[in-house]
């Protein structure tokens, strides 16, 4: 299974797509919704919720992802940008780091 599937630019197309892929990895090694429930603690009516609609927890999805040993595809989400030029790094860093958001 090499061909990755991009995922569409909704957060409910992104959900729904999400709950496939994992329903797919799951019927690849050949788990049932309660064998997958028990080996990511979270509880069988959770993952068929979100296999059948794309709506779950952060922390459903993490510990599902886990359970599959797919966790480290997480580790490059929400990542900064990185500078292109010399003066972008500069620029980057010179400002100072804020705590919290502007109003």
């Amino acid at each position: 299974m090499s061909a990755r599937i991009p995922l569409p630019l909704g957060p409910a197309e992104t959900g729904r797509a999400l709950a496939e892929r994992l329903r797919l990895l799951r019927l690849l090694k050949g788990w049932t919704r309660e064998t997958m429930a028990k080996r990511s603690a979270v509880s069988a009516a959770s993952l068929k919720r979100f296999e059948n609609t794309g709506m779950a927890s952060l922390e459903l999805v993490l510990k599902t992802a886990y359970a599959l040993a797919r966790l480290d595809e997480f580790s490059g989400l929400f990542q900064p940008p990185t500078a292109r030029t010399l003066a972008e790094l500069e620029q980057c860093a010179a400002l100072p780091v804020r705590k919290r958001g502007r109003v």
